[in-house]
């Protein structure tokens, strides 16, 4: 096949090539990720924190006419580009369920029960140090893994843990951020407004029309989202959790079903073939034009728009909107001079034991008291030594914990400083001990023979 390159192509590609291969990498997200919490707390405690808090709280408005929608920017990350996060973590969730990890449910009982254990334990030493009071708002924090951290962790010590190991770190992941949703829509919803209520369910029932209907096209979804966005703000709902509603209404059929696809795909190469044998400049010969066109539209409809959806969500989400999020709401001034009393804090004190301890007891006591009485079975290449460190890195909440904080301390600056910086503490805490665990208890890989 006659390949034509420019004279600048090659460069190019030996240019780009390695950097796209660095950003598909498990564990370039997770570094941005820590670059923007190391940079938003610089910024905190320096001479531009006062800069820093005020270019958060300018406020943005889109109005049309006489409306207007005005909010500041912090909220719009947290409102609005979240709202994108959380619909990514839906379509997840729905491949999940339906054909991943989670679609066996004996297969998915042992992750699932080590969830459980990760949200209850960790909640209730949470609740244990901060019983009454507003503190008490602040349980949900703990419950939370952030998986893109986690996984890097997972994915610095490369061979020397098994990949299973990753899967069953995922499928865990998973189930938490379930919890996570269920308990930011339950627990951390504000006084309910009904009439922006119904509005946000008429859309919904709009949005399952057009699953049902058959339509695949995503401007329909993305406008209707917007207006269930925008409602589900107004009802006193999180209006993050409209990402999650559409992104299970999102259709997981494709148009063509695969064999349909192949049967169609195989005619098409053949008759281009025969096209090419006629004339084979592409640019002269139409009739062979016609048939690649009809050969990417079945590309494109043999592929289900919410698998699509989720391919092409993850780079900006990864690489945009978490950063911006971290950016945000990481910066946390820490007075050094102060440090015992924050560490001494009940709402700090109550994040990081149950981020760290809480999250070794639930998740490697539950899979313990699981496989004792024979609900699930450990995969053949794990031990409980593998669940330990998994365990320590589910301590790792970061970017779910810090979003429940502003929820559940959102008229508690204090409170919510003392939730942040127990966060990043355990955060850091659970990384570095999670990393040494498995990597002083996991085998050296075998050199490879040349």
């Amino acid at each position: 096949m006659k390949e034509y390159i420019a004279p600048w192509e090659q460069a190019f590609e030996r240019i780009l090539t390695p950097i796209e291969e660095f950003i598909h990498r498990q564990t370039t997200s997770g570094i941005l990720l820590m670059l923007c919490a190391v940079t938003a707390l610089v910024l905190a405690n320096s001479q531009w924190a006062e800069g820093y808090h005020y270019f958060l709280k300018t406020y943005i408005s889109i109005g049309v006419g006489e409306w207007k929608l005005s909010m500041s920017l912090h909220h719009w990350i947290n409102d609005g580009l979240m709202a994108l996060f959380f619909f990514v973590v839906g379509l997840e969730l729905k491949r999940e369920l339906l054909v991943g990890e989670l679609s066996n449910l004996k297969a998915a009982m042992l992750p699932i029960v080590a969830a459980i254990g990760g949200m209850v334990v960790p909640a209730l030493i949470y609740f244990s140090l901060n019983p009454t009071g507003d503190r008490a708002d602040g349980w949900g924090i703990p419950m939370a893994t952030d998986i893109a951290f986690a996984l890097g962790v997972l994915a610095l010590l490369g061979n020397r843990v098994p990949k299973v190991l990753l899967g069953f770190l995922v499928a865990l992941a998973i189930v938490d951020d379930l919890g996570a949703v269920l308990v930011i829509a339950i627990f951390y919803t504000e006084q309910l407004n009904f009439t922006a209520l119904i509005a946000a369910g008429a859309v919904l029932l709009l949005l399952a029309s057009l699953n049902l209907g058959g339509v695949r096209k995503p401007l329909p979804y993305v406008l209707l989202g917007l207006l269930l966005w925008f409602a589900t703000l107004k009802s006193g709902v999180h209006a993050t959790l409209a990402g999650v509603f559409l992104a299970f209404i999102i259709p997981i059929r494709p148009k063509y079903e695969p064999e349909r696809f192949l049967r169609r795909a195989n005619e098409l190469l053949k008759e281009i073939g025969e096209n090419f044998r006629a004339e084979p400049n592409i640019i002269k010969n139409y009739k062979m034009r016609a048939k690649v066109r009809a050969l990417e539209t079945g590309i494109h409809r043999v592929q289900a728009p919410a698998q699509v959806l989720e391919h092409n969500m993850h780079i900006p989400t990864a690489y945009f909107i978490i950063p911006i999020f971290a950016l945000a709401n990481a910066g946390v001034p820490i007075e050094w001079s102060e440090l015992g009393n924050t560490i001494t804090n009940p709402v700090s004190m109550g994040v990081v034991s149950g981020l760290v301890l809480g999250k070794l007891l639930g998740i490697a006591g539950f899979v313990w008291l699981a496989l004792k009485v024979g609900i699930g079975v450990l995969p053949a290449q794990l031990n409980m030594k593998h669940i330990i460190g998994v365990s320590l890195l589910g301590g790792i909440g970061f970017t779910m914990s810090i979003f429940i904080a502003e929820l559940g301390f959102a008229n508690s600056p204090e409170d919510l400083l003392m939730a942040k910086t127990g966060i990043l503490f355990a955060s850091l805490i659970a990384g570095v001990s999670g990393y040494l665990w498995l990597l002083l208890n996991s085998k050296k890989p075998a050199p490879t023979a040349n």
